[in-house]
C-alpha cells in the first residue's frame, strides 16, 4: 500500500488558519480551564490547547505553524475534543492533515435514524430504502415493495439486500446479477474499512457456503463506491419501468446509504403513481 503524499503548502496553510480559527473560539471556561492574567486574543493559548491535547507545546506550536509534521489519527483526535469540534469540523481537521478518517468507535445501528426513516417512507411512490454498511436494510418503502419485492433476512435474522441478492430464490435475470455484482463491489469497499468486524465476516461465511456465484465474485476484489444511472426493469404488473437511480451518503450518518429511483418518462411516472 502507498503512503499518502505530505500535506502541500497551501494545504498546511489552511489547517494553520483552522487550528487558529478554531482555538481562537474556545475559552478557557469552555475548557474548564481557570483564566489567568490578562488575553491579548480571544479563545485559549497554545499552550492550553496542547495541555488539553495531551501534546507537546513545542509540537503543537509546529503544527499551528505549518511544519511538515505528520500527526496520527490518535493526536488528531485528541486536538478534536479540545477545540471542541463538531463531526464535520473533526472530519475537516484529519482531511487538512491528510490522515485517514477513524471508524466511529461506536459501532453501527441495525435501526434507522428516525428522520430518515420518514424520508424513505414520505419518498412513496418512488422506491427508496436506507441500508447499513453491512447493506442491512434498515427502511424500505412501498415503491421499493411494489417494484422489487422485499428482501429477505441473512441468517442473524437482519434483512439484507446482499443475502437477498444472492440468495434469492426463482430464475435469475442479468439485471439481477448486474445488481447483486455492485452491490458486492460497494460492500467489498466498506468490508476494506472494518476488517474483523464480526458481523462482515459471519455474512461472508454464510454467502460462501450459500451462493455459488458470490464464491465467485468475492475473490475478484471489485470495489464499487459511487452509483448513479439509468436502470429498466421489466415489471410483471407495471409493465417497462425506465428509472435514474441514486446512492447517496446522508451527511449525518456517513456509515448509511439512501437509494432512490425517479421516473425517467410518463409512462414511468404513471406507472408509479399507482402503486
Amino acid at each position: 500500500m502507498g503512503v499518502a503524499p505530505p500535506p502541500s503548502e497551501q494545504r498546511r496553510a489552511e489547517l494553520t488558519d483552522f487550528l487558529r480559527q478554531r482555538r481562537a473560539r474556545v475559552s478557557p471556561e469552555q475548557a474548564g480551564l481557570e483564566r489567568v492574567g490578562r488575553r491579548r486574543t480571544p479563545g485559549l493559548r497554545r499552550e492550553e490547547v496542547a495541555q488539553l491535547a495531551g501534546v507537546g507545546l513545542s509540537w503543537y506550536t509546529w503544527l499551528e505553524q505549518g511544519r511538515d509534521i505528520r500527526p496520527s489519527a490518535q493526536v488528531l483526535d485528541a486536538l478534536a475534543r479540545a477545540l471542541e469540534l463538531d463531526v464535520g469540523e473533526r472530519a475537516h481537521l484529519f482531511h487538512l492533515a491528510r490522515v485517514e478518517l477513524p471508524l466511529p468507535t461506536r459501532g453501527y445501528s441495525d435501526s434507522p435514524p428516525p428522520e430518515l426513516a420518514a424520508l424513505v417512507d414520505e419518498l412513496a411512490p418512488h422506491p427508496a430504502y436506507l441500508l447499513g454498511p453491512r447493506t442491512d436494510v434498515l427502511a424500505w418503502n412501498r415503491g421499493a415493495t411494489a417494484m422489487l419485492g422485499t428482501p429477505t433476512a441473512a441468517p442473524d435474522g437482519l434483512p439484507n439486500m446482499l443475502w437477498w441478492l444472492f440468495t434469492r430464490p426463482g430464475p435469475r435475470s442479468p439485471q439481477i446479477d448486474e445488481t447483486a455484482r455492485n452491490t458486492l463491489a460497494r460492500f467489498r469497499g466498506e468490508q476494506a474499512r472494518r476488517i474483523g468486524d464480526p458481523d462482515f465476516a459471519a455474512l461472508i461465511d454464510a454467502l460462501e457456503l450459500e451462493s455459488a456465484m458470490f464464491r465467485e465474485l468475492w475473490p475478484e476484489h471489485e470495489v464499487l463506491t459511487g452509483q448513479l444511472g439509468t436502470k429498466t426493469i421489466e415489471h410483471p404488473e407495471l409493465g417497462t419501468l425506465r428509472l435514474r437511480h441514486l446512492q447517496s451518503v446522508p451527511t449525518e450518518h456517513p456509515d448509511l446509504r439512501l437509494t432512490q429511483f425517479t421516473p425517467v418518462d410518463a409512462a414511468t411516472r404513471a406507472a408509479l403513481a399507482r402503486i
